[in-house]
C-alpha cells in the first residue's frame, strides 16, 4: 500500500491561499487610467479570456511539487525466516518385494505406493495428526542391490516429492536384492556433507558479505535417518552394525521402520502362515545403536502413527522476521510539476503573453 515519508509535507497546502492572493496581487494593471468608459464597448479576445489559466496551471504545479516533498513510496513486506529445523535422510527400499500387496484407506496397494503415500503426507501434511515438515531440509535414497541418491537434500520439498512420486521399484532382476548397510552409509555421507555445506555457508555470509551477527538462514538442530525396509541386508559390502556405528560418530540418528507383515501360503487346499523376511533384531540394534527406535507397521495406519511418533520427537523452530522494501514513486510527480511549469512559462511567454 503506497504511503508518504514526509506526510508533513501536505501542510503546505495551507499556503495556497496566500499564494492565489500574490497572483492577483501581481495581476493588477501597470497602467493606470482615470476611466475605462472608453473600453467598455470593446470585447474580450480568446487570450484574455484564457489567463486564468496560468493561475491554475500555477497550483497545479504547487501542490504536485508538495506531494514529491511528502515522498511517496511503496513498501513491500519481506520476511527473514531463520530456521532451527531438522536435516533428514528417507531411506526407502525399493527392492521386489515391496510389491507385495497392502491395504490402504480400503484399497490394496503395493508396499512401496503405500510407503510413498504416507510419507507424502509426512511431508505435506495431512490435515490431522501429521502437520508435515515444512522447516526442515530433507533427502530422498532408496536402494535395492545398490543405493541410489534420488533426490539431495532440500529445503523446498515440492521436486523431492516429485522425484519420490516417479520413482518405482526395480526392474532388472540383477539390481534386485537389499544392501541396508550400503544405503545407510550413503544417506549418513549425504547428511554429514550437508552440515558442513551449511556451516561454511554460514560462515561465509557472516564474515564476507554481512559484515556482521545475523540470523542463518537454517541451523541444523538435529539429524536423523529414516529406513523403511522390509527385508533383510542380503548384500553390499558394507554392514548396517558397521553403517550404524558410522552413523552414530556423526550424531545421526536412525529410525527404523519395517514394513509389511506376516504372509500365508496354501499348500494341498491348507493356509499355511509365512513370517516376513524382516530383520527385527538387526533394526532394532542399528536404531538403539544411533539413539533412535524401531518399529513395526502392518498397515498404513501403523506407518502413520510411527510418523506421528517421530515428528513430537523431532520438533523444528521457525523464526520470521518481518521488514519492509520500500520503492519511491515522488518522480513522476516531481517530473509533471516541471512539466506544468515550464508549459506555463511557455504559454505566458507567447500566445498568452501580457502587455505591457
Amino acid at each position: 500500500m503506497p504511503q508518504f515519508n514526509n506526510p508533513w509535507a501536505f501542510a503546505l497546502l495551507l499556503l495556497i491561499p496566500a499564494v492565489l492572493l500574490l497572483l492577483r496581487w501581481k495581476a493588477a494593471a501597470a497602467v493606470r487610467f482615470s476611466s475605462k468608459t472608453f473600453f467598455d464597448g470593446c470585447g474580450r479576445g480568446w487570450r484574455v479570456r484564457l489567463r486564468p489559466v496560468l493561475i491554475v496551471i500555477r497550483i497545479l504545479c504547487i501542490i504536485l511539487i508538495i506531494v514529491s516533498i511528502a515522498r511517496p513510496r511503496k513498501g513491500t513486506k519481506l520476511s527473514n525466516v531463520s530456521t532451527e529445523g531438522v536435516a533428514m535422510q528417507i531411506v526407502v527400499d525399493r527392492s521386489s518385494s515391496m510389491n507385495e500387496q497392502m491395504e490402504y484407506q480400503g484399497r490394496q496397494l503395493t508396499r512401496f505406493d503405500v510407503v510413498k503415500l504416507v510419507l507424502e503426507d509426512f511431508i505435506k501434511g495431512d490435515g490431522k495428526q501429521l502437520k508435515g515438515r515444512p522447516g526442515d531440509m530433507i533427502g530422498l535414497v532408496t536402494f535395492a542391490r545398490y543405493p541410489d541418491t534420488t533426490c539431495p537434500i532440500v529445503h523446498s520439498h515440492g521436486i523431492l516429492l516429485d522425484f519420490m512420486r516417479q520413482t518405482e521399484t526395480v526392474k532388472i532382476r540383477e539390481e534386485d536384492g537389499t544392501a541396508i548397510g550400503e544405503a545407510i552409509a550413503l544417506a549418513a555421507a549425504r547428511l554429514d556433507q550437508a552440515e558442513k555445506q551449511i556451516t561454511e555457508n554460514n560462515r561465509k555470509l557472516a564474515t564476507e558479505i554481512v559484515g556482521k551477527p545475523f540470523a542463518p538462514e537454517f541451523t541444523i538442530k538435529s539429524k536423523i535417518l529414516i529406513l523403511l525396509t522390509d527385508g533383510i541386508n542380503n548384500c553390499g559390502d558394507i554392514t548396517p552394525q558397521q553403517a550404524a556405528k558410522l552413523t552414530a560418530e556423526w550424531g545421526i540418528k536412525i529410525y527404523a521402520i519395517g514394513i509389511g507383515s506376516d504372509g500365508f501360503q496354501y499348500f494341498g487346499g491348507m493356509k499355511i502362515p509365512v513370517p516376513s523376511q524382516l530383520d527385527e533384531a538387526m533394526l532394532s540394534a542399528i536404531a538403539q545403536a544411533t539413539g533412535g527406535f524401531y518399529a513395526r507397521a502392518d498397515s498404513a495406519d501403523a506407518l502413520k502413527q510411527i510418523y506421528e511418533k517421530i515428528d513430537s520427537l523431532e520438533k523444528s523452530r521457525v523464526e520470521a522476521v518481518d521488514y519492509y522494501e520500500y520503492a519511491e514513486q515522488f518522480e513522476p510527480f516531481t517530473f509533471a510539476a516541471i512539466g506544468l511549469l515550464t508549459f506555463e512559462i511557455l504559454l505566458s511567454c507567447t500566445i498568452l503573453r501580457k502587455l505591457p
